[in-house]
């Protein structure tokens, strides 16, 4: 009886291990596959797993609300809300502009017929777990757009801060 077993365990960890190895190797081999490391401190910036894409650019973010506040006052930048419309419905930056970021192919051309891609441009989305804006700036850029920041607390931060929404 001893035996059975042990031999039924033994193939189990066979059968595991090999698995494991597999899997780890279609994922460094997929062009989709997840690093396995990441940046998961808020503090830094938007939470992200480093995934091969690279759309989390922390250097392209903009961490401070008020800072945030002092661009939106010069009226010279655009506002983007990356998130889904139903969100943008319930509240958003004042003046700004719904591009969903899964709607961004079907909406790019209305954006670029209205805004030059000289516009200096911001986009937000729910905050530091929401990789949204993010997406959507590596997009504009991707589009032609120059300048393109990310506010990467997002809406949460600006209704706290009691600034202009609608």
């Amino acid at each position: 009886m001893k035996s059975v077993f042990g031999k039924i365990t033994q193939e189990a960890c066979i059968v595991s291990i090999i698995s494991i190895v597999f899997g780890l190797l279609v994922n460094h081999f997929s062009p989709a596959g997840i690093a396995l490391v990441g940046s998961w401190d808020k503090t830094e910036g938007v939470i992200s797993a480093n995934e091969r894409n690279g759309v989390v650019v922390h250097e392209r973010e903009i961490q401070n609300v008020d800072a945030v506040k002092k661009i939106y006052d010069q009226g010279n930048t655009l506002f983007l809300d990356a998130r889904i419309s139903e969100q943008y419905e319930e509240g958003h930056i004042h003046g700004s502009i719904s591009l969903p970021v899964r709607q961004f192919d079907e909406l790019i051309d209305t954006l670029f017929e209205k805004y030059p891609s000289s516009t200096p441009i911001i986009t937000y989305c729910t905050g530091r777990e929401c990789r949204d804006s993010h997406e959507l700036a590596q997009l504009l850029l991707d589009a032609g757009y120059e300048n393109v920041k990310v506010f990467s607390d997002g809406y949460p931060a600006w209704e706290k801060k009691e600034y202009p929404i609608e």
